[in-house]
């Protein structure tokens, strides 16, 4: 699926309020809370083999240096179903193609490439920079379901990872852990992107979920890649409903303090 990215920049709102006054809110608000503090997390859905998701990768690396202070959280799954048609994306993987067909569910969604999921209840075509700019905005102005922290420590090949869920009840949620290599390139030798040079952020090379029903406080390891440091990859969690596919928290992990500790 092709879309244009219609130009201007992603401009976030600063007066939540003023803005809120002047639109409708989408179903999924309107028994929220709207006080400017939620967050957004943003899952990217794309592949190497798509000759309409460079566009989309691009949006992302814009919306990540212009939001960088915000509380955005990007990740990008490069899925397997287009590897038969001319080229094998290094960094897919059958997985993601399996979260995304969740989302179709969850969502009653198509599934396409390049293809939007913002906190696991809106779903977009990956380069519809409009669209994207106002389910963000959207996201950071509602007060969070819940809240997540997450320390870090290194232990050798693997992150001992410890978390903190808070202030949310219900019933049914994940912990799901993603470790990102937060930039790479690749040349295409073939397929409908062959002969490019194409960048790309946020890519998950490793997805964890962890069971919540029996606590939301708690530990768990997760095997690193090769060469895994803290300045060119970096961990992002986040807390989903089952039943719904929802996200209610995100948080980078810190490695700031040995997990374990307080």
């Amino acid at each position: 699926m092709k879309s244009l990215i219609i130009g201007g920049s992603f401009i976030m709102l600063l007066a939540v309020t003023a803005f809120m006054n002047n639109r409708i809110a989408p179903a999924k608000y309107t028994n929220r809370v709207m006080n400017g503090k939620g967050f957004a997390l943003l899952e990217l859905f794309t592949s190497e083999g798509c000759s309409s998701c460079p566009t989309a990768d691009e949006l992302l690396a814009k919306v990540q240096k212009e939001l960088k202070d915000k509380p955005v959280y990007l990740l990008a799954y490069h899925v397997d179903y287009w590897n038969r048609l001319g080229w094998k994306d290094v960094f897919s993987s059958p997985a993601y193609s399996k979260r995304q067909m969740a989302y179709s569910r969850w969502l009653n969604a198509q599934v396409y490439t390049p293809q939007l999921v913002v906190n696991g209840n809106t779903e977009l075509v990956g380069s519809d920079e409009p669209a994207l700019r106002k389910a963000v905005s959207w996201a950071l102005s509602a007060a969070p379901l819940a809240t997540l922290s997450l320390q870090a420590q290194l232990q050798g090949d693997k992150a001992a990872i410890s978390y903190r869920v808070s202030d949310s009840t219900a019933s049914g949620q994940q912990l799901l852990i993603a470790v990102v290599q937060k930039a790479a390139t690749s040349k295409v030798a073939s397929g409908e992107n062959g002969g490019r040079k194409l960048s790309h952020i946020q890519i998950v090379r490793d997805l964890q979920t962890v069971d919540l029903s029996k606590t939301k406080n708690g530990m768990s390891t997760v095997k690193l890649p090769q060469g895994f440091n803290t300045a060119a990859w970096e961990i992002v969690g986040f807390v989903q409903n089952s039943a719904n596919g929802e996200v209610v928290a995100a948080a980078k992990a810190d490695f700031g303090t040995p997990a374990g500790q307080k």
